[in-house]
């Protein structure tokens, strides 16, 4: 039997160190949440959330696809674990028997349809828990959680993302390598150097 998964896109923050919403930047004739929301789609997902925080307001009517599903995350201040909640919280009450979500960001530019099938891939191999991406001596996410770990997702707080749980779980992680995963865009030095490429 196929594996059904959903995917989450984290993309509720301020971009603080960035001076205006990174979710909007320029990107390959797109825009960066735009390009996220491309490779989402374009891969076996069953459904597509996008977690919007700050920004919301100009954010989603610049993004048109019946296929998407759009949530605003209010309390999107207290860091990147309060739009997990609220995106595994909404896709839990909507469809009761979701089996593993995928959950990824909109600032890694190098993300591709390909990285998302293989993840998902060896988890249907493997059986594991957590099948996350591996890239610069670290593992973190695009990464997939099966439905006994949304329990732990739902306790996390802060800017503790999905990482602190990969972490916690060693044993229960496989891995695929995505070697340009830790290129994300978080200040004005990061979005010149991707557009120099």
């Amino acid at each position: 039997m196929e594996e059904q998964y959903d995917i989450i896109i984290l993309a509720a923050g301020s971009s603080s160190r960035l001076g205006s919403p990174k979710q909007s930047l320029a990107y390959r004739q797109t825009t960066l949440l735009k390009h996220s929301i491309e490779v989402a789609l374009g891969s076996r997902a069953q459904q597509v959330i996008v977690v919007l925080g700050a920004d919301a307001a100009t954010i989603q009517p610049a993004i048109e696809n019946d296929r998407l599903t759009f949530i605003v995350n209010d309390q999107w201040q207290e860091g990147i674990a309060a739009s997990i909640r609220r995106g595994l919280r909404y896709l839990i009450r909507r469809k009761p028997a979701v089996q593993n979500v995928l959950f990824m960001v909109c600032d890694q530019p190098y993300i591709t349809v390909d990285l998302l099938d293989k993840l998902v891939t060896l988890q249907k191999k493997t059986g594991n828990a957590i099948v996350a991406s591996k890239y610069a001596e670290t593992t973190g996410i695009p990464a997939i959680f099966a439905k006994e770990l949304f329990p732990e997702l739902l306790q996390l707080r802060g800017d503790a993302g999905a990482r602190k749980l990969i972490m916690q779980q060693p044993g229960a992680v496989a891995t695929v390598s995505f070697p340009l995963g830790d290129i994300d865009i978080d200040t004005k030095a990061d979005y010149g150097n991707l557009r120099k490429i």
